[in-house]
């Protein structure tokens, strides 16, 4: 009899497979020790070794993958010259805790720390912690973490680190079908980057499933361990449709995005950083609208540099081909930190120091990305914008300071783009009531619907337990996006959607009734809503 477990699909679509159990159970020695100095020299060999395997492991995946998906084992790297994390492991052996009760204490107190932050960043660092933890137990037994696979399977697991889903033989990966799991884990990262079907959050596995035949759907977010004929050959239809409706959406590349009766929108991607431009590219987008800055800044280890975030920015327009790009200034706080930032602890982080209040407060670290940003932009089609802006007084400082950096260009004769188009994010009840004092001084609008849903109702969208309170249509929300499209086209400025209701489908010809002039999608959804907007007719 089948059974059926309903999960959280990542990416990808539907597969038919055998499933491949690929955890290693493994008894650890639990004795205490006598001789401390001889467990401490096993510890430093042990590092020494983990830190070289991981420099091999760089270089692979920097060949196969890329420097962004490589940077995954620099962070490992850092991790194991941590000396809180050293001295953790240290303390446990001299309290005659043998070097694997150390290692597995330690991981366990810094994984359970990173898991109550309320960062989903941080949260995803779990994994991580795990790893390193799995490879230094690994070398202390001499062992490999190879799976290795006899034919194309879905692989079954608790969890995948990094470094088992780059030791996998990738020609025979058909899914990933995960116990646990984070949208935002480097594993979900390195799935998404080669598009393998991957569902998460399956809440039980079972080892003795290996080898067993099963349907995974990133679509619905299930696994059918066992299936029946019928489940078979209703996913063979489902597959073939799927075949067919990539065929079908091929072909509206290069295609206008407009309606059956002629009003055309623009249909941008939504993208964190510079490696996935290419591949978001090939799906047709007519510009990126919502360039993540602070991605930059959440995988460095120290502020980087007005000649580092220069060259992201001009190697990204470069990329571009001459479409815009909206970047959209450093949004750190709340749900995103580095702890370089040495942020204060508040008591609701999303209504605090955040975004362009804390870049209003830390100028120098504001004018150091408005200077790349300027000089980026002479070598493409650039555009700013500015998150978090709730009153006119935020933005006039905004504006000021913006005009102040141009200004020290000019005085220093460093070529700039001078005339990009600025415009804010509305992401706030307080932004949409008074956008129409804001439009007259800003050239566009973006509207974040991820915030403003969760400002508008009072839910904390990070919050798993409110899910049930959350309505996405919430009537209040939509009034609020129609009063600012409204107030932006009194002055001939044009709105754009980001945030998830962009993408939702339901939304899009009530959007195009409101007049919004642009989506911003993440790059799998750009041709299926390319194919909505095209099959509307406003007229009717």
């Amino acid at each position: 009899m089948s059974k059926i477990l309903t999960g959280i699909g990542i990416c990808g679509d539907l597969v038919i497979a055998p499933l491949f159990y690929c955890e290693q159970e493994i008894s650890l020695p639990t004795e205490n020790i006598t001789d401390i100095n001889s467990e401490l020299t096993r510890l430093n060999q042990t590092i020494s070794l983990a830190k070289q395997e991981l420099s091999d492991l760089y270089e692979k995946t920097l060949k196969q993958y890329g420097q962004e998906k490589a940077s995954i084992f620099e962070v490992h790297q850092m991790m194991l010259d941590d000396p809180d994390f050293y001295e953790s492991i240290k303390n446990f052996i001299e309290n005659k805790e043998n070097i694997f009760q150390a290692i597995q204490k330690t991981a366990h107190n810094f994984a359970k720390m990173l898991a109550d932050t309320d960062d989903p960043y941080m949260q995803a660092r779990v994994a991580d912690i795990k790893d390193i933890c799995k490879r230094l137990i690994s070398i202390l037994l001499g062992t490999k973490s190879n799976y290795m696979m006899e034919q194309p399977s879905i692989i079954l697991a608790k969890d995948l680190t990094p470094s088992q889903v780059v030791t996998f033989d990738e020609s025979k990966i058909l899914g990933f079908a995960l116990q646990e799991g984070s949208a935002n884990s480097h594993a979900s990262i390195l799935a998404k980057a080669n598009s393998i079907t991957t569902v998460i959050n399956l809440k039980e596995i079972d080892k003795n499933w290996n080898g067993k035949t099963a349907i995974l759907n990133a679509h619905t977010g299930t696994l059918i361990i066992d299936p029946s004929p019928e489940q078979i050959n209703q996913a063979k239809k489902d597959l073939e449709i799927i075949k067919n409706q990539k065929i079908a959406l091929e072909k509206l590349k290069g295609t206008k995005t407009s309606t059956k009766d002629g009003k055309t929108i623009k249909l941008y991607a939504n993208k964190n950083d510079i490696e996935d431009i290419d591949k978001a590219l090939n799906q047709d987008p007519e510009g990126f609208s919502l360039f993540r800055t602070e991605f930059t800044y959440l995988k460095a280890s120290a502020y980087p540099t007005e000649e580092t975030l220069f060259n992201v920015y001009k190697e990204t327009l470069i990329k571009a081909k001459g479409k815009e790009v909206v970047f959209r200034t450093l949004d750190i706080g709340a749900d995103k930190t580095a702890p370089y930032f040495n942020l204060p602890k508040e008591e609701n982080p999303a209504l605090g120091l955040r975004a362009i209040r804390l870049c209003l407060t830390r100028q120098e670290l504001f004018k150091t990305q408005l200077r790349a940003i300027l000089r980026a932009g002479a070598f493409g089609n650039a555009l700013i914008m500015f998150p978090m802006i709730i009153s006119v007084k935020e933005l006039d400082n905004t504006l000021t300071i913006l005009n102040e950096v141009k200004q020290e260009l000019k005085t220093q004769a460093i070529s700039f783009k001078e005339d990009l188009q600025v415009g804010i994010m509305i992401e706030t009840p307080a932004a949409a009531l008074i956008s129409e004092d804001l439009a007259p001084k800003v050239d566009f609008f973006s509207i974040g619907t991820n915030d403003l849903t969760q400002y508008t109702c009072a839910l904390d969208r990070q919050n798993r337990e409110l899910l049930p309170f959350l309505d996405t249509h919430h009537k209040a929300v939509l009034k609020l996006i129609e009063m600012t499209v409204q107030n932006a086209h009194k002055y001939n400025k044009w709105v754009g959607i980001c945030g998830e209701l962009a993408s939702d489908m339901t939304l899009t010809e009530t959007f195009l009734r409101f007049g919004v002039d642009e989506l911003s999608v993440t790059p799998p959804n750009i041709l299926p809503i390319r194919q909505k907007i095209q099959s509307l007719d406003l007229s009717k």
